[in-house]
């Protein structure tokens, strides 16, 4: 499946629904990304191939992350719950002015969570009451009868939903991002540790990246200008850190999103549409969910196994913790799932129960690599698969990236024995039906694991064993 970003056409994903949160206010025109087969490197590089150029897909195939310049063919499309880059104005009580919305390609699947639009509510009030009268024989009078005005007092235990927001809240923030240019948008982010290292979505701060401004703001009202430590477009995970941090910050306490069952209760905390600190609830509807995304800036595609769910996600929860029961995070926030345009009078869809998030063993990871070296490390097994939305298996391509070699020659999948026309079609106990899937799959891994590949090769079945080979940064 696929997600999208401030509106900007979204690759679909495989056979599963597509996913961050955010659109832009104003959607532009759709654009339908190209249907031509294009090969990509199991780790996410987008191909790069004569003639290709700006957002345009590249043919052939790649042993790297997705090629910035050009997004993947579209698995089930998923928008980001946040809208994209940043995308959304803002709307949380400060005096922060949102930009001009960037100017997208809606293509209707799964929207970003960043965008904040506009909303005015009305309210509307009433009073109900009765009075009985009642005659009798010897007077005539009435009795006016009322509700008490104590039900008893309210039991908030620990475990309760609000209880599991009043601790949480405290340590998510609202992230305004913003270019050089003014572009920019909002989405939301966790207290990572007492340094003040905040996890975000990549698409929440990619507009702020290159010079940009950054803030990110407490429920309290606190506002602190921040820096980007480190973004990893692949796994659209971002670490910002506080400028002069305060001392007393908790960071929320990370769960085990590998032991997360269909069925488990979930929260979700965000800015939906700029209402930050807002928090809504559901379940784990399904894992492992493959979903593809752009950024909405024609950059390289992000691939993830994703935790579904239908706790209500809209455009500015991208970035936001994804809860437990108990109030540990077990993912981050960043796609939903649309049936098209139009919400709250901004052409921008929201939640229909569809909600991607990426799990939190892997976000750590990404995260804890950004803050020791400021770049992310990606598995690979060093192959070209197509990224055709198939059902078939991820096939590996006859071509590289540029006329590159297909199977890097000493690279994973070579001392394995893989050969180009090899048709993967399971990565351990998991089904690949696709390209992408396999790419979101590896990356679930590390450098250095081990894995049985199985695959198809001239009608008959094989496995093979490979340990994960490593690609450090993004190009």
């Amino acid at each position: 499946m696929s997600t999208e970003n401030e509106g900007t056409a979204v690759p679909s994903a495989p056979s599963a629904p597509p996913v961050p949160v955010d659109a832009p206010a104003a959607p532009a025109p759709q654009a339908q990304a190209p249907k031509e087969p294009y090969g990509q490197d199991a780790q996410g590089q987008a191909p790069q191939g004569p003639g290709a150029s700006g957002d345009a897909p590249h043919p052939g195939a790649s042993s790297s992350a997705p090629d910035p310049s050009w997004p993947p063919p579209p698995p089930p499309t998923a928008p980001y719950g946040d809208g994209g880059s940043g995308a959304g104005p803002g709307g949380w009580g400060s005096s922060y002015q949102q930009p001009a919305p960037k100017s997208g390609r809606g293509r209707g699947g799964l929207v970003a969570a960043v965008l904040v639009a506009a909303l005015v509510a009305g309210g509307m009030g009433g009073g109900l009451g009765y009075v009985l009268a009642k005659d009798n024989d010897e007077s005539t009078g009435s009795t006016t009868v009322s509700a008490s005005t104590n039900g008893g007092d309210v039991k908030r235990d620990p475990g309760t939903t609000a209880g599991v927001a009043a601790k949480a809240l405290p340590s998510t923030v609202t992230i305004e991002a913003e270019s050089t240019s003014g572009e920019g948008g909002t989405g939301t982010g966790f207290v990572f540790d007492k340094q003040g290292h905040i996890v975000t979505n990549n698409h929440v701060v990619a507009d702020a990246v290159d010079g940009g401004k950054l803030t990110a703001t407490f429920p309290t009202g606190k506002k602190y200008d921040a820096e980007v430590v480190g973004h990893a477009q692949g796994y659209d995970v971002a670490v910002i850190k506080l400028k002069n941090a305060p001392s007393d910050l908790k960071p929320l306490t990370l769960g085990d999103s590998d032991k997360v069952a269909v069925g488990d209760s979930t929260i979700a905390i965000g800015a939906p549409f700029g209402l930050s600190d807002t928090v809504t609830t559901g379940i784990i509807s399904a894992k492992n969910r493959p979903v593809a995304s752009s950024d909405g800036s024609g950059s390289q595609a992000s691939y993830m196994s994703a935790l579904q769910t239908d706790a209500s996600i809209n455009p500015g929860n991208s970035g936001g913790p994804l809860l437990d029961a108990r109030g540990n995070v077990i993912g981050i926030n960043s796609a939903i799932q649309s049936t098209g345009n139009g919400g709250f009078g901004t052409g921008q869809s929201g939640s229909i129960g569809l909600g991607f998030a990426i799990p939190i063993n892997q976000a750590k990871y990404v995260a804890q690599e950004l803050i020791k070296n400021g770049k992310p490390v990606y598995a690979k097994i060093g192959a070209s698969v197509s990224l055709d939305d198939s059902s078939d298996g991820a096939q590996i391509t006859d071509q590289g990236a540029g006329g590159a070699a297909p199977v890097e020659p000493g690279g994973p999948a070579a001392k394995a024995g893989l050969k180009p026309g090899d048709v993967i079609i399971k990565l351990d106990d998991r089904v690949i039906d696709s390209g992408p899937t396999l790419i979101g799959e590896i990356w679930t891994h590390q450098p250095g694991d081990k894995v049985t590949i199985t695959y198809e090769r001239g009608g008959k079945q094989r496995t093979a064993e490979v340990t994960l080979g490593s690609r450090v940064g993004d190009n």
